[in-house]
């Protein structure tokens, strides 16, 4: 797992410990030392910590002007043990809302496992951002079932064409458009 490294080719556009408004601003990496660990296997320094032990994100863009942001994560997503949405709504949600992202795009190739559990804080995301959308990009078919078999699914726009967008080749604001049209589509724009 070490070797699964955060997306780095947008880093010339948007640095999330750079900015100002994000909740990691001013976050120092190490490139040498290997600190966090998922079930015993270290990952890579430039991962973002959120408060669990089994979930890592990285904000890979954000724009401000349109309301969006790119976040890619690795790991399992459990709610169950760690509780991991509420650690990722009040520490990073919140504040992203806060600065006007209302459009989230969740890349989760890097999920290997999900656990959710409905406790209100998917509703209160969901609602916390009037006519914006959460977009579940690339998750794996055994991870969306599981949102599924939750009721969590209802929140998020998933599946389908979304599983399919080679979004590594584009720039951020092309992956916005691309994702955005189909969001539009799905929910009748």
């Amino acid at each position: 797992m070490h070797n699964i490294e955060p997306y780095y080719n947008w880093r010339h556009l948007y640095v999330a410990s750079e900015d100002e408004k994000s909740p990691f601003y001013n976050r120092e990496y190490s490139e040498l030392y290997f600190e966090n660990d998922i079930y015993g296997y270290y990952i890579h320094p430039q991962w973002d910590e959120i408060g669990s032990p089994t979930l890592f994100i990285k904000i890979l863009f954000c724009d401000y002007e349109e309301g969006y942001a790119i976040i890619e994560f690795l790991g399992e997503w459990n709610d169950e043990i760690n509780n991991d949405i509420m650690f990722l709504k009040r520490d990073i949600i919140d504040t992203l809302i806060q600065e006007g992202i209302n459009k989230f795009i969740l890349i989760g190739e890097n999920i290997l496992n999900a656990f959710p559990n409905e406790d209100g804080y998917y509703e209160e995301w969901f609602d916390d951002i009037d006519d914006g959308w959460i977009a579940l990009v690339n998750f794996r078919d055994h991870v969306m079932t599981e949102f599924s078999n939750s009721g969590l699914d209802c929140y998020f726009v998933s599946g389908g064409t979304l599983n399919q967008i080679d979004w590594r080749t584009r720039m951020p604001s092309n992956v916005y458009k691309n994702v955005s049209d189909l969001v539009q589509k799905r929910i009748g724009f």
